[in-house]
């Protein structure tokens, strides 16, 4: 019983502290745009990888980095409606 007590102490806080380790409320739209997210700072983050791909679109760095921190804002478009139970 102390360990499933420790594990379930040790999930929340890692949910706390972590924005994208999601929780139990976590919709599919909030959890995808955590995962888009994460990928876009990783690619404007590691300059060989954003190199690499401005590379082969044939656009600079820096014009390649500014599309991807535009694209963070809403990586998968605007939020569904949502629906409301009474």
């Amino acid at each position: 019983m102390a360990d499933r007590y420790n594990i379930h102490s040790q999930v929340e806080h890692l949910q706390s502290k972590y924005v994208g380790t999601g929780h139990a409320d976590t919709t599919k739209y909030e959890w995808l745009n955590n995962q888009h997210r994460d990928t876009y700072a990783s690619f404007v983050g590691h300059h060989d990888l954003l190199s690499y791909f401005a590379l082969v679109d044939n656009e600079s760095r820096e014009r390649l980095r500014f599309v991807m921190l535009q694209k963070m804002l809403q990586p998968c478009g605007p939020p569904p409606e949502k629906i409301e139970t009474d």
